[in-house]
Formats: C-alpha cells, sequence, structure tokens
C-alpha cells in the first residue's frame, strides 16, 4: 500500500536544509497566495540564536518538501515527525507501534547552580 506523503501546514516544524545539509528548524506561521498564479508566500519562524522571521516565495511543491534553489543554492523543507510522551514518532497522527513500559519517558530535574 503507498502511503500519502505529509503536507506541511501553518504551525508544523520543519528542518530547513541548504546545499543537501540540514540548516536550522523553522516553524511554518503562515502561507498565504502570492500575487503570482500558483506560488504562495510561506512565513517562516527560523528557530536559530536570535529567532529570525523570514518570508520565502514558493510552490506548494516546495513547502511539502520539494527541492528547490535560492539565490542558485539547492533548498528543501523536511517535515519533523511529532514526538509523543513515550518518545515514539508519529506519523499523520498515529503512533508507531505500541508503547513498551522499559522505553518509557524519564523525567530529569534541571538544578540551578549558584
Amino acid at each position: 500500500m503507498k502511503q500519502e506523503p505529509t503536507l506541511n501546514r501553518e504551525g508544523d516544524v520543519v528542518l530547513v536544509h541548504y546545499q543537501d545539509q540540514p540548516m536550522a528548524y523553522a516553524r511554518i506561521e503562515a502561507i498565504t497566495p502570492d500575487v503570482k498564479k500558483d506560488w504562495f508566500q510561506v512565513t517562516l519562524l527560523l528557530l536559530t540564536i536570535p529567532a529570525q522571521s523570514v518570508t520565502w516565495i514558493l510552490r506548494e511543491e516546495y513547502i511539502h518538501g520539494g527541492s528547490f534553489t535560492m539565490g542558485g543554492q539547492a533548498m528543501r523543507l523536511e517535515k519533523v515527525k511529532k514526538v509523543v510522551s513515550g518518545g515514539t514518532p508519529q506519523d499523520n497522527g498515529q503512533p508507531q507501534g505500541p508503547k513498551s513500559p522499559d522505553k518509557a519517558s524519564k523525567v530529569i530535574a534541571f538544578k540551578k547552580q549558584h
């Protein structure tokens, strides 16, 4: 059975690839139609220090993971899978396999040093 591709939407976190190398994580803030037919203005919050907001004009296939170029450099947006509390990645909102008690998440206290 062929699996449907996961589409990026507003609020999703993506990994931005630059020249085929992971560069930074970003959250998709907004996707709005551009004045050019079949193009969209995609506002990304780059999760860098400090955080930066950028707006790129992309075709739909680029928003959903297709390769494109920007300034002659290869770029790509890769969807980051959500992780549920048991540490299990989700695909389309469905956990991948049963949780086992021995692989449960561990809470580690953060102690402030003086």
